[in-house]
């Protein structure tokens, strides 16, 4: 049976869930196909809240990205555009929770092919696919963000400056024990 439209683009979260549960990270997923109604305006949803083990709560707006994502530019690393839209929705989610949580952007990547420019942190396998797991607190990521076009309203950092700042969700791999759980 083939994956659906929706299915496509939920592969992500669902590598990220998987691997949440394995690392063993509390977390409530989000659903995403509601829009939150909050004083009277709409509010993009985030796609889940994470306890990470250290910290403050997560508000995480993950985005999928191929690694490498083959464009009609030829092939690009590190991408990592996101809308207003996102950024708009986790500021206000984030006004909402308070001090105690922090809006961040999780970009999954699924690994296309192994190469020596993959993500940093470790490998996460899921469904006969890989992922890797870079996230960025969506306040710095606003601070370097410029604009990638005006007409889909969107931004995105510049590649150099995504690697730097950029971390790894979870900077440890697991056991061999975890990842043979099922």
């Amino acid at each position: 049976m083939g994956q659906g439209a929706t299915d496509r683009h939920r592969h992500y979260e669902s590598a990220f869930d998987d691997c949440l549960r394995r690392h063993g990270w509390p977390f409530i997923r989000v659903d995403e196909q509601k829009r939150a109604v909050f004083t009277g305006a709409k509010i993009k949803s985030f796609d889940f809240l994470v306890y990470p083990s250290t910290g403050k709560g997560w508000l995480v707006d993950v985005k999928g990205r191929s690694f490498p994502y083959d464009g009609r530019h030829g092939r690009r690393y590190w991408e990592n555009w996101v809308t207003q839209d996102d950024l708009e929705g986790l500021r206000a989610w984030e006004s909402v929770f308070g001090d105690d949580f922090e809006a961040v952007f999780v970009f999954a990547y699924w690994l296309r092919e192994l190469q020596h420019r993959q993500p940093l942190g470790p490998v996460h396998p899921f469904r006969d696919e890989r992922y890797a797991f870079m996230w960025i607190r969506a306040a710095q990521y606003t601070s370097l963000a410029r604009l990638r076009s005006r007409s889909w309203d969107t931004l995105s950092m510049p590649a150099a400056q995504f690697r730097r700042f950029a971390e790894p969700v979870f900077p440890e791999p697991l056991p061999d024990a975890a990842l043979n759980a099922t």
